[in-house]
């Protein structure tokens, strides 16, 4: 493991997350649960990909595991995607 798959780091890149909820309702849940961590600037959701997607950005380092924690507790899961876009 290492920095960059463990953590999100402060930037314009974000990360992506892929997640098993389907309805916007659900979507817009953990949006505003994964909001609620500090250092989250803002979550971008991409609902016309299946699975659906949300992209995070930060303006300070923040653990994987904690955006991971928070969305199970919407009954839901989160999935980190590769570390960079190509």
């Amino acid at each position: 493991m290492s920095l960059l798959s463990e953590n999100l780091i402060p930037g314009n890149h974000g990360k992506i997350f892929g997640t098993n909820a389907k309805e916007n309702k659900d979507l817009e849940r953990i949006k505003d649960k994964v909001l609620s961590i500090k250092g989250i600037k803002d979550v971008i959701i991409n609902s016309e990909v299946y699975p659906r997607e949300f992209t995070i950005h930060t303006t300070e380092l923040v653990k994987v595991k904690d955006i991971e924690d928070i969305v199970i507790t919407t009954g839901f899961h989160a999935i980190p995607k590769g570390l960079f876009e190509l």
